[in-house]
């Protein structure tokens, strides 16, 4: 997570020199190349029944990544993870039948409706980045649904390098007609492999490390920090200052991840390797 919210913060450094497009195309791009020399995907292409499946995978991470760089392009990066993070509480809460996870549910719309510009604190919080945020958790609801199939068995990062491909194939014409080409030198190339090292190749292998000590319980309640170690990157790297409202909104967000990881046993697990 520390890896993912730094390589989220470079990104967001970015922005000014090339723009969100074209840095969600390096960081794909790069990303892929990484887990292709990685896991040699070539050695496992997906069977013609399984294509579909991967090809969802693959939109659904790059209009996750391209939605979410939008949106801390717009807001802080802790509000717009806190905010992200609604796609995969909802699909742990909707995979439960428990009425006490009722309550998780409640604590995560308190903190929602803290961070839209309700109230005079958040007011200054644009809407069209919390819109994206939001989006973005919604594609990380299906990234996670759909990867949940796609990544089953000994082949999952294979498949992940092959989804990484079709994500960065879908973001290239949006990246190419609204870059321009001027702005891309070595120094933003090294930036962007930057970007994806630190915020997808990296994660994914620790990730995969993780979970073969960690059961899927513990490693969700450790990932629902996320938002949390986003607010600090976005103080360290970016100066991003937060109102005691926004810290708490933040926490009440947590708190519905961490308790729903907790007590549910239905929970699926939680792939956070590119949702940031």
């Amino acid at each position: 997570m520390i890896f993912i919210t730094s390589g989220a913060s470079l990104a967001k450094s970015l922005f000014p020199l090339i723009g969100v497009e074209a840095t969600v195309g390096l960081r794909l791009t790069f990303a892929a190349i990484l887990l292709f020399i990685i896991f040699r995907p070539w050695r496992f292409t997906p069977k013609k029944t399984e294509w579909k499946v991967v090809i969802i995978y693959g939109v659904a991470m790059g209009a996750m990544n391209l939605s979410f760089y939008t949106a801390i392009n717009r807001i802080p990066l802790g509000i717009a993870l806190a905010l992200e993070f609604t796609g995969p509480l909802a699909v742990a809460l909707f995979s439960s039948r428990s009425k006490k996870d009722l309550l998780w549910v409640f604590f995560a719309i308190a903190g929602i409706l803290l961070l839209l510009p309700l109230t005079k604190a958040s007011e200054h919080i644009d809407p069209t980045g919390i819109a994206f945020a939001l989006f973005a958790g919604m594609c990380w609801a299906v990234y996670i649904v759909i990867g949940k199939r796609a990544v089953a068995g000994k082949h999952s990062g294979a498949i992940a390098a092959w989804g990484l491909l079709i994500g960065a194939i879908m973001i290239a014409p949006i990246a190419i007609g609204t870059t321009d080409i001027a702005s891309i030198n070595q120094h933003t190339l090294i930036m962007g492999f930057g970007v994806a090292l630190l915020s997808s190749a990296v994660p994914y292998t620790l990730e995969l490390m993780a979970l073969k000590r960690l059961p899927a319980k513990t490693f969700s309640i450790f990932t629902s920090l996320e938002p949390a170690i986003g607010a600090a990157s976005g103080f360290i790297f970016l100066s991003e200052k937060l109102l005691p409202i926004h810290l708490l909104a933040i926490a009440l967000v947590i708190t519905a991840s961490a308790g729903s990881s907790y007590f549910s046993t239905r929970r699926p697990k939680v792939e956070v390797e590119f949702s940031a």
